[in-house]
């Protein structure tokens, strides 16, 4: 049996109404021309806290007890999610700590503090993340809040796929594609439950950086495997090792499969969202926008949507990603 169904995406969508921003669904003439068919673009990077994150993380807080709301949550993450954690924490009123590598974007850890989270920073080469968030967790008693391997936080984030449904239902259209970040899997996962109940004839793809494209490479082979150590990439919020254990079931089943992107191919795609849709995208957020504008999906004669996961970037990246160009 899979970790989430249908229901529970509409039972998260009641609980986020009024909190999350139901994101637009947009289009543009030119990305259109160049694609040679119809592009819908959903602008996560437009949501709560900058990114997708503030779905599952308040979804997740919002079903805690009373009792458990007194002991506070923690939450691990590079960025994002923290965010995402923190934003939904400081609007429930509930204490927040959240465990993030020091060499994280020092503006996702600046906005994590912003909203009055308690960070904690760690080595992520030396030191374990979980085991340190775990630790304060039993300390302190608090909830843990994980960034993608939850039935709560999965349903969440498939929010996003139920608005995808809802919008193009609007205009009359049904995607041949959806594309979508891909880190651990939580955003595809609840995604591609909504999408696929609705539209079963739509393909559903995840995208990654080459060099971390776990979920591609697992669904090619049927089995959840390893990304090899020693790689790099600009998408720092989509470098997880391997898909969840609760969320690989689930894109194995209704995942078309998936692709993968360098760095300059992401680069390319976050100049063209500022310079042509004028939305500013962060690394990991754009490589779904990268595999449409690369070739890596042929999107001639086809209706697909593009789904921008996040727009937390560092004005450094950011700028680099303009001058590589």
């Amino acid at each position: 049996m899979l970790a989430i169904g249908f229901q529970d995406v509409v039972e998260a969508a009641r609980r986020l109404d009024g909190y999350a921003v139901r994101t637009p669904l947009l289009e543009n003439a030119l990305l259109n021309e160049r694609a040679g068919g119809r592009v819908l673009i959903k602008p996560e990077v437009l949501q709560r806290s900058g990114s997708f994150k503030f779905r599952g993380a308040f979804n997740r807080i919002s079903q805690l007890t009373p009792e458990e709301r007194g002991r506070g949550v923690v939450a691990w993450s590079s960025g994002n999610h923290a965010q995402g954690v923190a934003a939904a924490a400081a609007l429930l009123g509930i204490r927040a700590a959240i465990v993030m590598p020091s060499d994280a974007p020092a503006l996702k850890i600046e906005n994590t503090r912003s909203y009055g989270a308690e960070v904690v920073l760690y080595d992520r080469w030396t030191e374990s993340r979980e085991d340190i968030a775990k630790a304060i967790a039993d300390e302190r008693g608090s909830a843990v809040v994980p960034p993608y391997d939850h039935p709560q936080i999965m349903a969440g984030q498939g929010t996003v796929g139920l608005e995808i449904v809802e919008q193009v239902a609007a205009l009359g259209i049904t995607p041949d594609d959806v594309l979508s970040p891909c880190s651990g899997g939580g955003l595809v996962s609840g995604l591609a439950t909504a999408v696929r109940h609705a539209l079963p004839d739509t393909r559903v793809w995840s995208v990654e950086p080459a060099g971390f494209d776990d979920a591609a490479r697992s669904l090619a082979k049927g089995e959840r495997v390893s990304n090899e150590a020693g790689h790099s990439s600009l998408c720092d919020a989509l470098l997880t090792p391997t898909p969840g254990a609760l969320t690989f079931p689930v894109m194995k089943e209704l995942l078309a499969g998936g692709f993968a992107v360098t760095d300059a191919e992401v680069q390319a795609a976050m100049a063209y969202a500022f310079s042509v849709l004028k939305l500013v995208v962060e690394p990991g957020g754009a490589v779904a926008l990268a595999a449409i504008l690369s070739g890596k999906l042929s999107t001639a004669g086809r209706k697909v949507v593009v789904v921008l996961s996040g727009g937390n970037v560092d004005p450094g990246t950011f700028t680099d990603a303009l001058a590589a160009r």
